[in-house]
Order: structure tokens, then sequence, then C-alpha cells
């Protein structure tokens, strides 16, 4: 089932694309004329001032936002990057891809990087910190903040799972140097597939759209400040644009909504035994998309996992670093673990796979989703509500849960 976005389709999008489709329609010769590109920087300018930041640039998902980013930061061979254990692959693999290497840490209970376990793995290699803002909800970003400005290193938002959240009254995506996001339909906005990449800085966004447009200074001039780069085509479609603009628009209505449904869960669901909420850097200021319980015992999550058919975020597909060693790299077609380098002997493991960052796997063993506005398997969220859901389907969804959870309980404590 598709993120909130999608269930807001309406007359506006319809009518973005249309005047696209009109406008080709009118004038067929019209590809070389920078008109070509209107809904395109429309949505750019839009979303610039949505945030508050001075350059936004789209693209053709949120993998691709995350690589222009990094290639617009100068991050390469050599460098080395912090993640967390917990994300999707493409935060892990945009670094690769860069030439650049992953450094993993561990995640705290609000299941994004613990900022102390960042701290102990900088290196004198360390280029920037990419927190994920897993889940709707931002990384602990007052402190990371400050670990990026104490190293003198760059902080790299993944905002793929949390458009329109915040952190203390900023917009995530705009505290650190660059911040990235998605719009495919699991996300909060979508514009079907797309992403786009947030900064003030104008070297970031200058070497970001040589690279996304194979070269070109920013809106395709031949000359201007900066470094033109060997770049790729990743740029953001005409079609895309016009509906990521009509969502856009409704950023704000579609949290309401999601944040409505999610507290109205959470009250029916109430406190229960041996379990807690997620925890939360700026609970106001989450998109609402999930509600995250995190228990006390990893045995009771499976139980009451199972019982409402859903799985422990420990056994989710791909988000999880344990399940990464298991691709092929780059293509070789080789079974060879994905190449993951430690930055010195003895430090930590030099191939990641279960076990290798044991705080991360235990939190996750713990740990079961249930959807409020993205219904998603994929995430461990294929169990929950969504923003069309009605008052009797909410407090059915949060009995259900609550008997799950007391029943798997009772049956715990019997054996």
């Amino acid at each position: 089932m598709p993120g909130p976005g999608y269930r807001f389709f309406g007359d506006e999008e319809r009518a973005n694309v249309r005047a696209v489709l009109d406008r080709w329609c009118a004038d067929r010769e019209a590809f070389d004329d920078p008109g070509e590109a209107d809904m395109v920087r429309r949505f750019e300018r839009a979303a610039a001032d949505r945030f508050g930041v001075a350059h936004c640039l789209g693209v053709n998902s949120g993998t691709s936002a995350l690589i222009a980013a990094l290639v617009g930061l100068g991050i390469g061979p050599g460098d080395e990057v912090i993640v967390p254990g917990y994300m999707f692959v493409a935060s892990i693999a945009s670094v690769l891809h860069c030439g650049a290497d992953v450094v993993l840490a561990e995640i705290d209970e609000s299941l994004t990087l613990d900022p102390d376990d960042v701290r102990s793995k900088i290196t004198p290699r360390t280029k920037a910190i990419m927190p994920v803002h897993m889940l709707g909800a931002g990384a602990d970003m007052t402190a990371l903040r400050h670990i990026a400005d104490e190293h003198q290193v760059h902080l790299l938002e993944d905002c793929a799972q949390a458009a329109g959240a915040g952190h203390r009254g900023r917009p995530l995506g705009t505290i650190g140097r660059a911040g990235t996001f998605s719009l495919n339909h699991f996300k909060v906005i979508t514009s079907l597939q797309g992403g786009f990449v947030l900064t003030d800085d104008p070297l970031v966004f200058q070497r970001a759209y040589s690279f996304h447009d194979q070269g070109w200074f920013p809106y395709r001039e031949d000359h201007g400040e900066g470094d033109r780069l060997l770049g790729m085509n990743l740029g953001l479609g005409e079609l895309h644009a016009a509906v990521a603009l009509a969502q856009l628009g409704k950023l704000d209505r579609i949290l309401d909504r999601v944040r409505a449904v999610k507290r109205q869960l959470v009250e029916r669901i109430g406190e229960l035994p041996d379990v807690r909420r997620r925890r939360l850097h700026d609970p106001a200021g989450e998109c609402g998309t999930v509600a995250v319980y995190v228990f006390d015992h990893a045995k009771h999550a499976r139980d009451v996992a199972e019982r409402i058919g859903a799985k422990p975020l420990l056994d989710s597909p791909t988000h999880h670093y344990g399940s990464l060693p298991a691709l092929a790299a780059f293509g070789r077609g080789d079974r060879r673990p994905v190449p993951f380098r430690a930055p010195g002997p003895g430090r930590w493991p030099r191939n990641y796979e279960r076990g290798a960052l044991p705080r991360t796997d235990d939190i996750l063993a713990r740990s079961v989703a249930l959807a409020t506005g993205v219904s998603d398997g994929y995430l461990g969220a294929g169990f929950g509500v969504h923003p069309g859901s009605s008052e009797a389907e909410i407090d059915a969804v949060a009995q259900e849960f609550r008997r799950a959870v007391l029943g798997a309980k009772t049956s715990t404590a019997r054996r």
C-alpha cells in the first residue's frame, strides 16, 4: 500500500500534468527551449521556499539525490561516511558508488544514529556523517550538529522517509549542509518517482547540478562559478515534477491528517506492560507515518508480531545492515560481500554481518512497527491504519494490538 500522499491525489495533480502535455502538444519543437523544464523549476522554487533554503535540485530518485549531494560535498575515494546500521540500502550504496568508505554506527531507541557511537567512530578520514531519519522521525540533530562542527565534517541528512518533519522548529533536511528527499510512492508526498536535494551552499548546489546534468552549470549555462564535473543524466522529468508540485502544496494537510490518525491510534492503545513507544527527539516534529513499539524482550516482540501478521524490524529485508553482505557489489556477478572497509585493524569487523552492531540488532529485534500513514511490509509496517481510516477502524486496530501484546505476555509467562 502506498504512502499518504498517494491518497491525496486529485484535481491539482491532474491539472499540472495536463498543463505539461498541452504545452508539449502546442509546440512540438520546443524541447530545446528552457521552458521545457518549466514545471521542474516551479517545483524547485516552491520546495526551496517551503523548506526555507536557497537551493533545491530536482532529480529522478532519492538515490540520485544522495549521490548528487555526496558529489556536491566533494566526497570520494579515501573518505569515510558514517551511516546508521538501520537504513535503506540506498544510503550505503550512494556512498560506495562515490568511491568512499562506509562506516556503520549503532542506533539508539529512536531508531536513528546514536551520537555517542558516531563520536567513537570518527577518524582522520571521516568526511561526513549521514543521519537517516527513519520511519518519519528525525535523528538527534542537535547532538550530531555539535559533533560535525567539532570535527569539521559535513552533515548530510537522508530525509527520504521524513519529508516535512522537523527538529526544534527547523525542517529536517535544512540542518546539515545538504538534505536529500525521495518522492516515490511509499513516501509522505509522491510524484510516483523522483527526489530532490536541498542546500544553502551555492558550491554544493552547483556541483550537484553539474553532476546531475552531465557537466552543465546550473540551468544549463555554458559558463559559471564552481566546478564543471563529468556527470550523469539524473534529472527530474516534467511530468513527475508536475505531480510533485501539486503534492508539495498539500504537504501540511497530509501531515495534519497522518499525525491525527497516529495520535488517535496510540491513545486508544494506551499504556501496556513491558513495552513503550519509540523515543522521539522532537515529538511535535515527526511525520507520524509509523508508530513503533519497543519491547523489553525480543521474544515478546516476535510473538506479538506473529499475532498481528507482522515482523520485528530486525527481520525487515534489506533495511538492516546484516542483509547487505549477501548483495553482489557493483554488479560484479559474484557473491563476495559488499566492500565495507574498516578504517583500522581491530576497530570493528571488516565485513558487516549480523552481530557487528549488537545494540542495533537488539533494538530492532525488540521493535514492532504499526502503519499510521505509510503501510509497507518492507519496512515491517504492514499492519495498522492509514489516513483514510475511520474511527471505528482505528479503534479495531488498537484493540487487536492490545490483545496481541497482553496475550503474548500471558503466553510467555506460562512457559
